[in-house]
Parts: C-alpha cells; sequence; structure tokens
C-alpha cells in the first residue's frame, strides 16, 4: 500500500531533506585525489547529527556507516573505508538523513579530478535521466512511464540500467511501498496520486546491466567491471507539480 501524505508531512519531509542536500553539497566539495571514504562518512555523520538528524543508513540492517561511497565499478552500497581516492575515479555517495521522524534519501555521482570523456557521458546521461523520469511525476500519469523515462534516455545514449536495485517510496521509513524500477512498459502501473513521495534513483552501467554483491553482502558491483553512476533525488508529487524535497533552502539541487 502506497503511504499519502500531506502537506505538513512533505514539509517535514523537505526539511530531512535539506539535511540531506546541505551533507551532499559539503562533501561533493571534499571529493579530490587523496581523500579517504571514511573522512567523507565523518564529515556526514557530523553535519547530519549537528543538524539535528541522525544518518538513517547507520545501523540500518547492519550497515554500518552514515553514507554509501561507491567507487568506480561498484554501483551501491559501497562501504566507507581507508580507501584513498584518485585522479580519474567516479564516486558514488547515498546519504540518507532522519529529522522529526521523516526520511530524506539523496545521492549524486562526482569525478575526482580529471576523468576521461566517457565517464563524464555517463555521469551526464545518469543525472539527466533523473530529470526526464521527474518530469513524469504527475497525478495520472502511470508509475512505469516514470521507469521508462530513465530507460529511453539512458539506453538510447549507449548505456544500461540495473535490474536487481531500484527506488522506492519513503516516509517515515526509507523504503516503503513502491518500488519504482528503472526500466518498464509506459502506460502501466499504478496511476500516481497527489501525495506520494518517492525516491527515482537511475542507476546507471557503461556496460552491462547485470551486477553482482560482494562478500561483505553489501557492496554491489558491475559484473563486467565497467564504470557505473548513480542520482538520486526524493520527490512529492503535488497538484503543482514534482516537488524535489531534497533541494537546498534556495531551491538549488545538489548534483
Amino acid at each position: 500500500m502506497v503511504i499519502r501524505k500531506s502537506r505538513s508531512e512533505i514539509e517535514r519531509m523537505r526539511r530531512a531533506g535539506q539535511v540531506v542536500a546541505e551533507t551532499l553539497r559539503d562533501l561533493r566539495k571534499m571529493v579530490e585525489p587523496g581523500v579517504t571514504t571514511r573522512e567523507l562518512d565523518a564529515h556526514a555523520e557530523h553535519k547530519i547529527r549537528s543538524a539535528g538528524a541522525y544518518p538513517t543508513f547507520k545501523g540500518y540492517r547492519g550497515f554500518p556507516a552514515s553514507i554509501c561511497a561507491s567507487v568506480n565499478d561498484e554501483v551501491v552500497h559501497g562501504i566507507p573505508s581507508d580507501r584513498r581516492l584518485r585522479d580519474g575515479d567516479i564516486i558514488k555517495i547515498d546519504c540518507g538523513a532522519t529529522l522529526d521522524g521523516y526520511v530524506g534519501d539523496a545521492a549524486i555521482s562526482v569525478a575526482v579530478g580529471r576523468i576521461d570523456a566517457d565517464l563524464e557521458k555517463l555521469i551526464e546521461a545518469t543525472r539527466d535521466s533523473l530529470f526526464k523520469a521527474i518530469e513524469k511525476m504527475i497525478p495520472g500519469n502511470r508509475l512505469y512511464d516514470v521507469s521508462y523515462a530513465v530507460q529511453e534516455y539512458v539506453e538510447e545514449r549507449g548505456f544500461s540500467v540495473v535490474r536487481d536495485f531500484c527506488g522506492h517510496g519513503i516516509g517515515q521509513r526509507m523504503h516503503e511501498d513502491p518500488q519504482v524500477p528503472n526500466y518498464g512498459r509506459p502506460g502501466t502501473g499504478p496511476k500516481l496520486k497527489e501525495g506520494w513521495v518517492l525516491a527515482i534513483e537511475p542507476m546507471v552501467n557503461a556496460g552491462t546491466f547485470e551486477v553482482k554483491v560482494l562478500p561483505d553482502g553489501w557492496t554491489v558491483k558491475t559484473r563486467d567491471g565497467k564504470a557505473s553512476s548513480h542520482f538520486e533525488h526524493t520527490i512529492a508529487i503535488t497538484e503543482d507539480g514534482p516537488m524535489v524535497l531534497t533541494a537546498l533552502e534556495d531551491g538549488t539541487i545538489t548534483l
């Protein structure tokens, strides 16, 4: 069952989303060769707790950190460590914060130093596919209109969408109904309704869509070892159009 949110609940989620947005803004600035993913995680936890929130990911099903930090062929759920970023890497940072009982969730892909043109195209396609999906988030459209918007945009550019993981409803819990895959047949699925809040998160691979989970039980990597990109934002469906809840206070969207 999809839980519809009231205007006051959406506003509370907006405040949680702003904590996430500010944290990701800081982390983006920190990303450079030589920085460890553990340093990024420590800053994120401090930032979130200083805002009166707590890091949603930490302890979730035993996850040991406040952010997911996934590098190069790691798709999602990478565990922060003493690994140092290197020039030419791509890092995906996924961040969640819970404030006053409501969750915000967003992710960005960041180039480390100078990256090659193919990686730039991968990041760009992933980011832009998210906005194509958001455009479809109006009452009366179908859920898989959103999914197909990602798939169509990505595949037209020669990339593939991950099929084993997907976006999701979000509210007082990080994962609510419905699941939101990044592929599907347009015109199908349940009708979108005002008050739905969804975390839309394209996960896009340079090669095959196939992935594998490492023995740590968390880190997901591409099966062919090629790079992956990931963006995510928390979006409310309103009568006035889609509202990005994980934007900064001035409306700027951290990318």
